[in-house]
């Protein structure tokens, strides 16, 4: 049944900023399709876990943060999942942030910390786990990149940075990779209604001016991307990758 081959039974994945939004969306989406979860965060996640829980699944929590982890510590995190869960498969790497100013005025400080969250633990984080997907020959990365991967954006010089280089990551991993049964793709959400939009949806303009150019019409939420996080996880997509697939409401083709 083609059905069976998006079915998630028996592995465990590894879900980063899970604690609400779009990766609380991915762990539980993925949790539900049959893998256990662990969840990796700065923030609290219980009402993730319980979630999780809920459905019958294993869940592990480990307390990261990205913007201070080093290489180690992101090594010794992915350690004890493995330890705590008995082996890793998936990994969605959806932690990011995001610091808004004009480019003339932008500090170094906020330019180090989205380049530290949105790509060093990117590739830390695929490291550690990709090493161990390659040593048991299967596997699935799965990047969260943005409609600033393909697009400039305005006052958001480090985000949009980080954004194009989460793209670029994407490819090369997925090129290194493919040969050993791991694949490596990434999802572009559009403007989705979460914590990270909520300055721009508070200003009327600006909200107004952005959903008059989404073909559908409104803004994106979670469960919009449940679904493609599913099908790139499992089996269905195991001739894919290195693709960055937009669930934008039509925003790109506009």
């Amino acid at each position: 049944m083609i059905l069976d081959s998006f079915r998630l039974d028996g592995k465990v994945a590894i879900v980063t900023g899970s604690s609400r939004g779009l990766g609380q969306g991915a762990a539980l989406a993925l949790a539900e399709a049959g893998a256990d979860i662990a969840l990796l965060n700065r923030g609290d996640a219980s009402e993730t876990a319980a979630a999780i829980e809920a459905m019958g699944r294993r869940v592990h929590s480990v307390h990261a943060d990205f913007a201070t982890a080093t290489s180690a510590d992101i090594e010794a995190a992915v350690a004890e999942i493995e330890r705590e869960l008995g082996r890793i498969d998936i990994l969605v790497n959806n932690a990011g942030t995001i610091r808004r100013a004009p480019a003339a005025e932008y500090s170094e400080d906020d330019w180090n910390e989205v380049l530290t969250v949105n790509l060093d633990s990117v590739f830390h984080l695929s490291r550690a786990v990709g090493k161990r997907l390659l040593a048991q020959g299967s596997g699935r990365i799965i990047n969260v990149a943005s409609m600033l991967s393909f697009q400039g954006g305005i006052l958001v010089p480090a985000y949009t940075a980080s954004k194009h280089a989460v793209a670029g990551l994407t490819k090369a991993l997925a090129n290194e990779w493919a040969t050993s049964g791991v694949t490596v793709n990434a999802i572009a959400p559009g403007y989705m209604a979460t914590d990270n939009t909520a300055a721009i949806r508070a200003d009327e303009a600006r909200e107004a001016s952005i959903v008059s150019r989404i073909p559908m019409g409104r803004w994106g939420t979670p469960a919009d991307l449940q679904g493609t996080f599913v099908y790139l996880a499992s089996d269905a997509a195991s001739y894919v990758t290195g693709t960055i697939i937009p669930v934008d409401g039509g925003w790109l083709v506009r």
